[in-house]
């Protein structure tokens, strides 16, 4: 079969249909946005901005009533460890699937550990074990702020040690600030991640400016979720999550290839391997430049004939879901402007153009008023320029917050 040709062009319309953002839907479509595969909320408050970005009649107040009071959506960290707001009925998707199999960690986010691990003389698998048993002490408690969540299952797992390694268990952190940190509190700040995957810890109720941390079945009142980690044998139930889980990818950010799930999911090449033999039956082979990828066979004819409106303006969140992709050529092509759009601290907003990234925005709070400044790589017209506006006057009025300054400048030379 030869591979269908497919142009950037397609791949982008194709994918801001998948992710909603060719035109918005109503409030009520908020699990369907939030399914395509999930918000990241990091920086906190992010995933209100992708959902802005996909929602008309969206404020703050009936997202936190979604994530806090109906519990229509969930938090957790999920693939890459990062915290996650998704469909609560999908769990099993975003959490139950990336538990790993024997021989394929470490994830992404427990490579770090190797330092606590080596001074504690203990493995991965041995340590994760005290940590799984310790952190029920969420089951029926929550715990206010990561900080804390640290220490009160630090605190847990001393007494589950051998005493000559509790003096190590208390010795200052090689990590952060050693006045404020045990090696103990920074091993199980690392190993939080993949109890999260068995639904033993997730996020509540945010109180002030601090997360709340507390158990799927303590949040939810029902059980969910159990077993081993690593799994030693795979199930059904672990083959359909991670089916499910592999499809959304592809309906997300395909044509791909299993490489850009792995580094998307910040799994091993490994269980990437495995994901993607789950959908293997289901995959169609197009060429993108020269190079075979694959989408889904269900999602063929939609890219085929995938349209976007090439003036479409949009103001995108700093790590919004659209924005997570591998191939970050086929949104901008420059790659010296791509490390002005993609940082690892402090990443920026992304202004896009036809799917296309033209620019990035930035916003500061100065008196409980929001500065917002765009910068442009491309010439925007007067018009367009009025409509970069009106969406940032949207943003702020979604934000509640009184617009105090908007600066707009036009540049193709970094600053």
């Amino acid at each position: 079969m030869t591979p269908i040709p497919i142009t950037p062009d397609q791949i982008r319309a194709f994918r801001l249909e998948a992710h909603h953002l060719n035109q918005k839907l109503p409030f009520s479509g908020l699990t369907e946005a939030a399914s395509v595969c999930g918000f990241q909320n990091s920086p906190p408050g992010a995933w209100e901005t992708a959902a802005f970005c996909r929602l008309s009649d969206c404020t703050p107040a009936k997202l936190r009533d979604a994530l806090y009071e109906t519990k229509t959506l969930l938090q957790a960290w999920s693939y890459r460890g990062v915290p996650l707001v998704f469909p609560q009925k999908e769990s099993a998707a975003f959490l139950t699937s990336l538990i790993p199999l024997a021989g394929e960690t470490p994830w992404v986010y427990t490579p770090g550990i190797s330092g606590a691990l080596s001074f504690l003389g203990m493995s991965f698998d041995e340590l994760l074990l005290l940590v799984r048993e310790a952190v029920g002490c969420l089951a029926h408690d929550a715990v206010c702020s990561k900080e804390l969540l640290d220490r009160t299952v630090a605190a847990q797992v001393r007494p589950l040690l051998p005493p000559a390694r509790q003096p190590l268990w208390d010795a200052p952190s090689m990590y952060g600030d050693p006045a404020r940190q045990t090696v103990g509190q920074a091993a199980v700040s690392f190993l939080l991640r993949p109890c999260s995957h068995l639904s033993l810890v997730v996020f509540g109720k945010r109180q002030k400016n601090s997360p709340t941390f507390t158990s799927y079945q303590n949040w939810l009142g029902q059980a969910f979720g159990s077993g081993e980690y690593p799994l030693a044998a795979e199930s059904e139930a672990l083959r359909e999550a991670g089916r499910t889980f592999a499809k959304k990818f592809l309906h997300a950010f395909g044509p791909s290839v299993p490489g850009d799930l792995a580094k998307w999911a910040g799994c091993p090449p490994r269980q990437a391997k495995r994901l993607w033999g789950l959908i293997a039956g289901e995959l169609l082979p197009v060429c993108v430049e020269g190079k075979t990828r694959y989408l889904l066979q269900e999602d063929g004819e939609r890219l085929c004939h995938a349209e976007a409106d090439p003036q479409r303006l949009l103001l995108l969140g700093a790590h919004d879901p659209y924005l997570d992709l591998r191939d970050r050529a086929v949104i901008l092509a420059d790659q010296s402007l791509q490390r002005l759009a993609f940082k690892t601290v402090a990443n920026p907003g992304a202004i896009l153009r036809g799917g296309r990234i033209i620019g990035i925005w930035t916003t500061r709070t100065q008196s409980a008023r929001l500065r917002i400044k765009l910068t442009l790589w491309e010439t925007a017209s007067s018009p367009e320029l009025a409509r970069l506006k009106a969406l940032a006057e949207e943003y702020a009025a979604f934000r509640e917050t009184p617009l105090l300054a908007l600066e707009i400048t036009q540049t193709r030379s970094p600053v």
